[in-house]
């Protein structure tokens, strides 16, 4: 199951990813976490150090080769170059377990307290003025659409702050999406932005409401969210002697709970695999019409296979034909 965890900068949805993504390891759940805002803070949040950082390639920085893996022998993606970040999978095509055994997964994880983690890559010097963030995402976006994922087994996207998550078919990639909200006018103004695109497409969505200290706060996010208001979250000490760098004792248990509705929200969604394949394929069309069919010089609607059917049964055949 996929989670995403978007809002305003600032709001704690790094902090939550890595405390959500904790709380799944110590069940002994398999969980891959991915960092995938501009500002690379995920690992620190679980509690790597500089040193484990450098360790991890970032996904960005292997793009060809995930590429060349994902791409196996699908007839319809003529060349390297032709696969952008909306290609969706197809016969022929490549598509990972979690966790594995693959190259993409061998290159990328780096172990973090029982959490795999992935990295997009930090925004860099040589990217200034001639790059967006999105492009580093476009490796995100193909690992998540060649994923097949089963019950109990969890994937975890620290995404990019507020409204921005937008700019790519990313967002739809998700069985549940939870936006971190503080009790304020634009703690929530996300949220408002984020429901209508959300509504549009589909996109399962539930608001965590943080930084939560008075019933006036609990309140006022009632208010203004209704029904998609989840669970309040206050302020932890111990979340904040982590961040310290000298962690102690445990999470306090209503935070624990917190997490745990968190899971069950996520683990009552069901899984729709066709309609995971028509949304990454409506947005694949849409970016061929926008720019990629002239970026490749090439009509990339042809690269829709009608006859794909994505999930365990395109797993299996897959894995039969590789």
């Amino acid at each position: 199951m996929r989670t995403a965890f978007v809002g305003k900068g600032g709001s704690g949805k790094t902090t939550l990813s890595a405390l959500f993504a904790q709380h799944l390891a110590r069940s002994h759940a398999p969980v891959v976490a991915i960092d995938a805002d501009i500002n690379q803070h995920l690992g620190v949040a679980l509690g790597l150090d500089g040193n484990a950082l450098r360790d991890i390639v970032p996904l960005a920085d292997r793009l060809a080769g995930i590429k060349e893996y994902l791409r196996g022998d699908n007839p319809r993606i003529t060349s390297l170059d032709a696969m952008v970040k909306t290609t969706p999978p197809g016969r022929g095509s490549r598509l990972l377990r979690l966790l594995g055994p693959d190259p993409v997964h061998a290159r990328h994880v780096r172990d973090a307290g029982g959490v795999r983690l992935m990295t997009t890559g930090a925004f860099t010097e040589e990217d200034l003025g001639v790059a967006c963030y999105h492009s580093k995402l476009g490796a995100v976006e193909l690992y998540l659409n060649h994923l097949v994922d089963g019950p109990g087994e969890y994937v975890v996207v620290d995404m990019t702050a507020g409204a921005d998550s937008f700019a790519s078919g990313l967002f739809t990639r998700f069985d549940m999406t939870f936006l971190v909200a503080e009790p304020t006018l634009k703690g929530v103004s996300v949220y408002h932005q984020y429901k209508e695109h959300a509504a549009e497409f589909g996109v399962p969505l539930a608001v965590v409401g943080n930084k939560v200290t008075s019933e006036d706060d609990r309140l006022f996010l009632k208010e203004q969210i209704g029904d998609d208001l989840l669970v309040c979250l206050g302020h932890s000490d111990w979340v904040r002697a982590r961040e310290q760098g000298r962690p102690t004792g445990e999470l306090e248990p209503e935070h624990s709970l917190a997490l745990e509705q968190l899971r069950a929200a996520v683990d009552a969604r069901p899984k729709d695999w066709d309609a995971f394949q028509r949304q990454a394929v409506t947005f694949h069309l849409r970016n061929a019409r926008a720019w990629a069919d002239r970026a490749t010089g090439q009509d990339l609607s042809a690269q829709v296979d009608p006859e794909f059917r994505h999930g365990p049964a395109a797993l299996a055949t897959a894995a039969a034909s590789h």
